[in-house]
This record gives C-alpha cells, structure tokens and sequence, in this order.
C-alpha cells in the first residue's frame, strides 16, 4: 500500500508518497490539474491512499483524487498540531507529515458528505452569501439617509412596501440621491437573486425527509430547516444528543483538575452553520412554542438571556436528534410546559 501525503496551494500541491515501511516513493511538486494527477497515480502503479487537510478549497484535489479512484482522507487541520506549531515549516516536511500520519493511521478525520449533499450545501451557502449582501446594502441605505437627516416616519420595517414607496419619493441632494437609486436597485437584484436560489433550492430539497421533520419543529423554517438537514446529513453518525450538541458548538469548554471542574465558553473548532441555525431557531421559538418560551423564561431568570438561548438551542439539538433518529413528526410536550411554566 502507498500513502500519499498532499499539501494543496492554490496553483500547485506538493506529494509525497511513502510505502508500508515508511520509504519515500515520491515527492515533488505537481500542478493542480486533472492529467498531473492522473499522471503521478498511474506513476506510484499500486493501489494507495491520499489525505488532504481542509484547507482553501479541498474539494478540488479530494474529488480528482476520488474520481481517480483513491481513497481519499480529509484531514482537520485544527487538530494536525505536528503542522501548525512546527518550528520548521515547508511544503516538503508537511506534505511528509501527512503521509506519515497517515501510514500510522493518526489522522484526525473530518466526514465528508456525498457529492449530491456537497452540491446542495454550495447552493444554500450561496443564498446565505446573498442575505448577508443583502443586509449589507440596507445598512448602507441607513447610513446615507442619516447623513442627509432623514429619519424614519414610524415605520416597522422601512424596507416593506410603505417603506419602499417612502424611500422612492426621498428627496435629497446629489450625489446621494443617485446613490440611494443605485442602492435600492441592487436590492431589488439580491432580492431577485434570492427569490430564484431558493426555488433552485426547494427544487434539490423536494425529496429530503430530514427537511422535512425538522419544519415541525418550532423555530425552524424552510432555510433552517434545509440548512440543519444538510450540515448533519446522516444523523446515525452521532451515537448521541449529546455529541450533536458538541458538534454543532452548543456545549461549554470544561477543565476538570484535583477534583475541580471549570466550565468555560462554548467549544471551538465546531461547526459554525449549524451552531448559527440552532441559535436563530432557538429565539423563533421562544415566541412561537409554549414549551420553549417556559423553558427559555426559566433559565433567563436565573442566568441571563445570553445563557437561556443557547440552553435552549441546545435542547433544540437534542429534539432534532431524536426526531431524526426515530423519523417523526414534533409534538408539543404540554405536561413540560406547564412544569417549566410553574418554576420560571
């Protein structure tokens, strides 16, 4: 067997082979094309296996190398600590080090999706990108119309159809009113944008039970609902809630040392959309479910409303967890609700 270290850069990927001893077979630098790739497995001649780290844009080696048909590992660079805290760093010594762990089976592995899940999570991240444009150009719309002494006439949402006929009839002096033209037609674009991803997306995601479960759940909507469904993919490969939990970022940091414990902020290095998503459920529904608003009131009175919140994403992930595992629909527990009701 041969164990092909990769240390991928934008132009070019630096290998390195070893066999089952530990000798090297290869190591140069090759481009980062399709026939380079194929070139450098057909030269090693027998059966072997890659790792890549997650860095800049691993897909494109990792599926060259699958199509290629070697097994391909994705290494989590957070954790290759051999590598990030070397005192002498290089293309040659990492890609060796790579190879090596490899050969010794020490890789910290990351899961990867399958290819049609990669495909849809680059769509529904796109519409993410898109919202957050969005968001972007409404504040530069606030800033502008506070430079011009322009204030809100006591509308909820100045961006709603009162709102839009409000800001079409503005009139301030130039150049700022040419630019608040400019700004409101590239908010009709990223609107548009988002209206045609999200067909494209309710388009890949007709057939997805777990999205469709997770929209009985209080707090989650399509995108949420899609964007939790996508990030866990394959719910037996937590053993538990809690590890879930862990993995979404929603459990505190702990440091237990002579018999005492610390719990410190929550965990680094997790997954950060799903952490975002069960957050932004969790204040969707404290206003929408009886049981989540008791719950959410109950640790807010004795912790604060920063610590209440991610208590109850937490429970959130829990709830997915099992409805996931045991296929079925979310039910209000009444009986719940009424004891957090009596102890908040």
């Amino acid at each position: 067997m041969i164990y092909l270290g990769i240390d991928y850069h934008k132009n070019y990927s630096y290998c390195t082979a070893l066999n089952d001893s530990g000798q090297e077979k290869i190591d140069f630098k090759v481009s980062n094309t399709r026939e380079c790739y194929q070139k450098m497995i057909s030269k090693l001649g027998t059966p072997c296996h890659a790792v890549v780290e997650t860095t800049y844009n691993w897909t494109v080696p990792y599926s060259m190398l699958e199509e290629l048909g070697v097994k391909v590992k994705l290494a989590n660079s957070a954790k290759l600590r051999v590598i990030a805290e070397s005192q002498i760093k290089t293309d040659a010594k990492d890609s060796y080090i790579l190879a090596e762990l490899l050969r010794s089976n020490l890789i910290p592995e990351v899961f990867v999706p399958p290819k049609k899940v990669l495909q849809v999570k680059n769509i529904l991240r796109h519409r993410l990108f898109l919202v957050r444009l969005k968001t972007q150009i409404k504040n530069r719309i606030h800033i502008l119309l506070m430079r011009n002494h322009i204030k809100n006439p006591g509308l909820s949402d100045l961006f709603g159809k009162k709102g839009r006929r409000f800001l079409d009839n503005i009139k301030i002096k130039e150049p700022d009113s040419t630019l608040l033209a400019k700004h409101l037609n590239a908010l009709d674009y990223i609107s548009q944008e988002i209206y045609s991803t999200e067909a494209l997306l309710g388009k890949y995601l007709k057939n997805n039970e777990y999205s469709k479960l997770l929209q009985t759940i209080p707090g989650f909507g399509k995108t949420l609902s899609a964007l939790v469904a996508l990030e866990i993919c394959d719910i037996k490969r937590f053993r538990n809630p809690s590890k879930l939990s862990a993995y979404a970022g929603l459990v505190p940091s702990t440091h237990a040392s002579g018999g005492h414990i610390f719990h410190g902020h929550l965990l680094r290095g997790a997954n950060k959309y799903l952490r975002w998503a069960f957050i932004e459920a969790a204040w969707k529904s404290q206003v929408a479910s009886p049981y989540c608003r008791a719950l959410y009131y109950r640790i807010r009175k004795k912790r604060g409303p920063n610590v209440a919140i991610v208590a109850l994403a937490r429970r959130l992930s829990e709830i997915v967890y099992k409805i996931l595992r045991d296929k079925r629909a979310y039910e209000e527990r009444t009986h719940l609700t009424q004891y957090y009701s009596m102890n908040s």
